[in-house]
């Protein structure tokens, strides 16, 4: 199954809430991303349900080694596009946000590419 962008901008939020403050909940992701709790339950029900993350008894959400990939991936690539965007001169807010735009969308064999022409500078 393929994820759907909003559920890897999800699990690219949980990984950096994880790695910001060790534990999350679906409040900590509402409240960062700044989403209804409903929506976010919703959304963490859909991922829990297609193994992207577990959710313990007390709520605490992790994410799975497929959930984990996919976030890290996103992470990256976020990143990465980030910082191109800054050092053609864009804004560093409009460079995040055209990177959260961009990241989705581009293939691997494209994204590969701008890391090795980055890398070569």
């Amino acid at each position: 199954m393929k994820i759907l962008e909003s559920g890897e901008d999800y699990l690219e939020r949980i990984l950096f809430l994880q790695e910001k403050n060790g534990n999350v909940r679906s409040i900590d992701i509402a409240t960062d991303m700044n989403f209804s709790k409903p929506s976010v339950s919703v959304a963490m029900k859909k991922l829990k349900e297609n193994g992207y993350i577990l959710i313990d008894d007390n709520g605490y959400i992790t994410l799975t080694p497929k959930g984990d990939e996919i976030a890290k991936r996103i992470s990256e690539r976020h990143i990465v596009l980030t910082e191109v965007l800054k050092s053609m001169g864009v804004d560093e807010e409009i460079a995040k946000k055209d990177a959260c735009k961009i990241e989705h969308d581009l293939s691997d064999e494209t994204f590969e590419a701008i890391k090795k022409y980055i890398n070569r500078k």
